[in-house]
């Protein structure tokens, strides 16, 4: 058995090697031709080698394996560019919309909201912002419509009161 340093790569892999370091530079210039991007055009050229390398037997037997290589590199290329196109489609579709800032009683009623206990809010919510009515409200949460009436009762009273106080601290 030999040292790992006297042996060297399979017969297959050097030709690999040898097939990568003529043909690689070549490949990508045309690439770069096709997509006008450097960056690009080595990531498929690269690609379409890692490709040729996992079936390198089969590939190194064919009559221009640079030609299979080339071919998948192209049709990588095909295909980033079709799904950039794809996306950029699609952001012209769905734009982001610019909304105006929430107004100083919307902040207010936020923070005010939040300082509920959770059922209280939910009822709140659900009542005056989903316009549900206090029986939809009872069989969503699996209360009696009494509970609901309850804690927006407690809910309206809280908030009237921390939104009077903040009212009475803008004054």
């Amino acid at each position: 058995m030999g040292s790992l340093s006297d042996s060297g790569p399979p017969a297959r892999g050097r030709e690999f090697d040898e097939f990568y370091a003529v043909h690689f530079q070549q490949l990508t210039v045309q690439l770069f031709a096709y997509t006008g991007d450097m960056a690009a055009a080595q990531d498929v050229v690269q690609e379409a080698f890692c490709r040729a390398l996992a079936r390198w037997k089969r590939v190194a037997d064919m009559d221009d394996p640079a030609a299979w290589v080339r071919r998948v590199a192209w049709n990588l290329a095909t295909s980033r560019w079709r799904r950039a196109r794809t996306a950029m489609a699609f952001a012209r579709r769905h734009r982001e919309e610019h909304v105006a800032a929430p107004s100083p009683d919307r902040v207010a009623l936020a923070q005010a909201l939040a300082t509920l206990p959770e059922q209280q809010r939910r009822a709140v919510i659900l009542h005056y912002l989903a316009d549900l009515p206090i029986s939809d409200i009872a069989r969503q949460e699996g209360v009696a419509e009494g509970t609901v009436k309850s804690w927006l009762h407690r809910g309206r009273t809280a908030l009237a009161a921390r939104l009077t106080d903040k009212e009475n601290h803008r004054a």
